[in-house]
């Protein structure tokens, strides 16, 4: 073995063991390794767990408040802003403000994000170009991986699908659309997913942000979704407007993204502040068996003018909205920064032997606490290898 972590647990209450790892992948899980020549952690009794996955994020625009102010705090401010600020992103710009967050994110411990990336007329290439490279050089910290994104909307661009087209061809993982904007949503749903399907890939759509009870683009998405066999490779953001409908168009809503396997990502940072306080009803989603992430979508930009990419604070603060005080409640909260994002995205879920070496160590002796309390991640691998480390605050007098 190359690297032995010890006295860590896995499940809540469960009692301590070693983790043992041989050449970035995990190959010992027991009470006792016995002692070889491996290095050696001490894991403290703290929690072990892969990482947390940061699924719906916007590294290109982060980071960009003190050029745009706050003033207006609207979507459609926010989006204004962006569209001139972008035509000005310089793919080494895009590049550093990208890396400051996810130096912040690895060492919150996510240890796998997907960050949206804008592709149209303003931004070209240049912002792709710069998370491309980042995500090269953080390899071995992070897997980051991109969604081609078409936040100005797609129909009334002519060169729109190709520059989406060549997106995914230099790398980009996915396909993002957002309805709302575009003149067509509907139209842009089909090109959105017959892309994604041309490209076998997901598809990420921006939807629903608005308190407007009427107009949700959501049954044609489902009903599209169905038609189109494309179920379970659909991911929806925001989608606030679900939080405003009457009990049963809002029931009727969510058995279709049931019956489409769609997965449902609330941002609690920015939905409380542009939509002053409402998300998406992802407790009930997730009760009745649905999908659901909870991720940070922006920081410190006109979108969300706060942020420090620590994930698990978007689960408590999610907590306190919801009023979920319960530990099956934090427990199913704590697995839509986990294990639910990561389904989606086709990644590892659990520490278990043969799986890679991703882990990271936070300072809770199960999930609930962790959330209850915000307890502090301390350190992570990734392969195997250390990224980072967070040590432990003491106290110089007691008392």
């Amino acid at each position: 073995m190359d690297l032995i972590i010890r006295n860590v647990r896995l499940t809540p209450h469960a009692a301590p063991l070693d983790i043992g790892v041989t050449a970035g992948r995990i190959t010992a899980l027991h009470p006792d390794i016995p002692r070889t020549a491996a290095v050696e952690h001490d894991g403290g009794g703290c929690l072990a767990f892969p990482g947390f996955v940061e699924s719906h994020i916007h590294l290109d625009k982060a980071a960009t408040l003190h050029r745009c102010g706050t003033e207006d705090a609207s979507l459609a401010a926010a989006i204004r802003k962006i569209t001139e600020l972008k035509a000005t992103f310089t793919v080494q710009d895009v590049h550093d403000r990208g890396a400051r967050v996810l130096r912040d994110a690895i060492t919150h411990g996510t240890t796998v994000m997907q960050s949206f990336v804008e592709v149209d007329h303003a931004a070209g290439l240049r912002s792709l170009e710069g998370l491309l490279a980042l995500a090269e050089e953080a390899r071995h910290a992070i897997d980051l991986r991109l969604c081609a994104f078409a936040q100005d909307g797609l129909t009334q661009h002519a060169d729109g699908e190709a520059l989406l087209e060549e997106a995914l061809r230099l790398g980009a993982r996915s396909i993002g659309g957002c309805p709302y904007t575009d003149p067509d949503p509907q139209e842009q749903i089909r090109r959105i997913l017959a892309l994604a399907a041309r490209h076998d890939c997901d598809a990420d759509f921006h939807i629903d942000f608005d308190l407007d009870p009427t107009a949700s683009a959501l049954p044609f998405l489902i009903r599209h979704v169905l038609e189109t066999g494309y179920r379970g490779r659909v991911v929806i953001g925001h989608a606030t407007k679900l939080s405003i409908l009457p009990t049963d168009e809002q029931t009727a809503i969510l058995d279709g993204l049931l019956a489409a396997d769609i997965m449902l990502t609330a941002l609690p940072a920015t939905d409380l502040f542009l939509m002053r306080g409402s998300m998406a009803p992802l407790m009930r989603y997730a009760r009745m068996g649905g999908r659901c992430a909870l991720a940070t979508n922006n920081i410190v930009n006109p979108f969300t003018p706060f942020g420090d990419a620590n994930l698990l604070r978007m689960g408590n603060l999610f907590a306190n909205i919801t009023g979920a005080t319960t530990d099956a409640d934090l427990a199913l909260i704590w697995d839509m920064l986990t294990t639910s994002p990561a389904s989606s995205l086709g990644v590892p879920a659990a520490i278990t032997e043969g799986a890679p070496a991703d882990i990271v160590l936070i300072d809770a002796p199960d999930p609930a606490t962790a959330v209850r309390e915000l307890r502090p991640v301390l350190g992570g691998w990734k392969a195997g290898v250390w990224t980072f480390v967070r040590h432990r605050p003491e106290m110089k007098a007691s008392f």
